[in-house]
């Protein structure tokens, strides 16, 4: 697997390349660019790359990301996983490909995708970003063969142009942009998304927010001036959860922001034994425009 110095980083500070310091090839205990900035690694084991104000957008909870955490963890979406793999690994070369997992999370989805890759023999350097620390701490720990790092994806990428093969964006902003400027020409973006209906009839219940009916044309509407869609799929699988999962489910998305653990739960009690729910997903993949 590629060390951190084969990635095309660059420096938040001046744009210069970001390289590891240090005549070590496995130390990872700080980055450096020829200005002398420095961004040492966390003791979890990414980089915070946020300079200055940092971010004003609200970053996962602790509470939300052991939610994500666990409830990923038990395969649940381990279906979408694969189909993001099956949609990526094929279009990267067979050596040196670079991989950017933007809003990474806990790192599940990207696991599975290098997973495959190691298994189709690719070579492949991976860089997952995502503002919340409490979930990069769970990506560094799952992925600690790729660069986890601390970022509004909303800024700037700390990436050179057209160096990365792939981009995958998984329920996370999408800052159409940037992504076009560090793609290859030959590169593919990978965005999930969730269909109308997704985990309905676990949304009635919780209190989760549900799902515009026109979110797939504003979603092509916002990439089409950087972007051409190539393909699209639809993803879907029955969900048969405890009480205890389906909670981890709820609260660990956007609902997690806004309503308390307890409260999901609370809403829960009166269905016992198994719930049922679906879960419903586009998988879209565009290429550079």
């Amino acid at each position: 697997m590629p060390s951190p110095a084969d990635l095309p980083l660059l420096c938040p500070v001046c744009s210069r390349p970001l390289e590891r310091e240090g005549p070590d090839p496995a130390d990872r205990a700080r980055l450096a660019c020829g200005s002398r900035h420095t961004f040492d690694a966390a003791r979890q084991g990414y980089y915070n790359l946020l300079v200055g104000k940092g971010t004003a957008f609200e970053a996962d909870t602790p509470g939300m990301v052991d939610a994500r955490f666990n409830f990923l963890g038990s395969g649940h979406y381990r279906p979408l996983a694969d189909a993001v793999a099956a949609a990526v690994v094929p279009c990267l070369p067979r050596d040196h490909a670079v991989v950017l997992d933007s809003g990474t999370g806990t790192g599940h989805y990207l696991r599975v995708l290098l997973d495959h890759a190691a298994a189709d023999g690719r070579d492949v350097a991976a860089v997952g970003m995502d503002i919340s620390k409490f979930a990069l701490r769970r990506a560094a720990r799952l992925n600690s063969e790729a660069l986890n790092l601390a970022w509004d994806v909303w800024q700037p990428l700390p990436l050179a142009g057209t160096s990365v093969d792939a981009v995958t964006v998984i329920f996370a902003p999408r800052n159409a942009p940037e992504f076009a400027r560090v793609l290859k020409p030959t590169g593919r973006l990978v965005v999930v998304t969730p269909r109308a209906g997704h985990l309905g009839s676990l949304a009635g219940i919780t209190g989760m927010l549900h799902i515009e009916e026109d979110k797939e044309s504003r979603l092509t509407g916002a990439m089409a001036p950087h972007f051409t869609v190539t393909e699209t799929h639809d993803i879907g699988f029955p969900l048969s959860l405890t009480r205890e999962e389906a909670t981890d489910l709820a609260f660990m998305g956007p609902a997690g922001h806004h309503l308390e653990r307890s409260d999901i739960a609370g809403r829960l009690e009166n269905h016992p034994g198994i719930i049922h729910s679906e879960a419903r997903f586009r998988l879209t993949v565009f290429r550079p425009a």
